[in-house]
């Protein structure tokens, strides 16, 4: 199986995962399950993945992706909430938005298994974050500011994602999302020193 094959069908199974885990919840939703409704042996599916859990990792990680996408375009002379607020592409509803991973995200408030599974995926965009801060700043991604930076704004990102994740599924009227991004981002940012300034 070609590496793309082998992702699209990873995606399906994580997809079909979040969609059982949403109607049915993640203790009733058994890992032979999730294979069976997209057409595979248990087998199969343990191969691909460690746990029923883990089988969300896709549909999780291709919403991150497109952060760390974003990230590595930042322009030298933007300040990065600058960038990703004029980068982000929000729906006019975003209830029509990465339904999948913020149906997980909310889920993983109450389940601890779901909650691993977002932070060890949302927790890959720090070195990244770490190499563009850098970059940005004469320093290097091994400096402690640097990756404390990088820790802060990938907070500011999981926080604002986990924040709209519960107001969707909580049917509340959600506060702008571009909004508040940026104030998590200016939160994380606004303290971020250049090479060569006073500590």
């Amino acid at each position: 199986m070609s590496d793309r094959r082998r992702e699209l069908q990873r995606l399906e199974i994580s997809r079909a995962a979040v969609a059982l885990f949403r109607e049915h919840g993640v203790h009733a939703t058994s890992g032979e399950r999730i294979a069976e409704e997209v057409g595979l042996s248990g087998r199969t599916l343990w191969r691909w993945f460690r746990t029923k859990e883990s089988c969300v990792e896709p549909v999780l990680a291709r919403s991150i992706d497109a952060v760390v996408a974003t990230l590595r375009r930042w322009p030298a002379g933007v300040g990065l909430d600058e960038h990703l607020l004029a980068e982000h592409r929000p729906p006019d509803d975003p209830r029509d938005a990465a339904d999948a991973a913020l149906a997980v995200i909310a889920l993983s408030r109450t389940e601890p298994g779901l909650r691993a599974v977002w932070l060890a995926v949302h927790e890959r965009a720090e070195p990244v974050l770490a190499e563009v801060i850098a970059a940005r700043t004469g320093r290097d991604p091994g400096d402690l500011d640097v990756r404390v930076h990088a820790a802060a704004v990938a907070a500011a990102l999981r926080i604002s994602g986990e924040d709209l994740a519960v107001e969707l599924a909580a049917g509340l009227r959600c506060a702008d999302p571009v909004d508040r991004l940026g104030r998590a981002l200016r939160a994380a940012t606004t303290t971020l020193p250049r090479a060569g300034d006073p500590a």
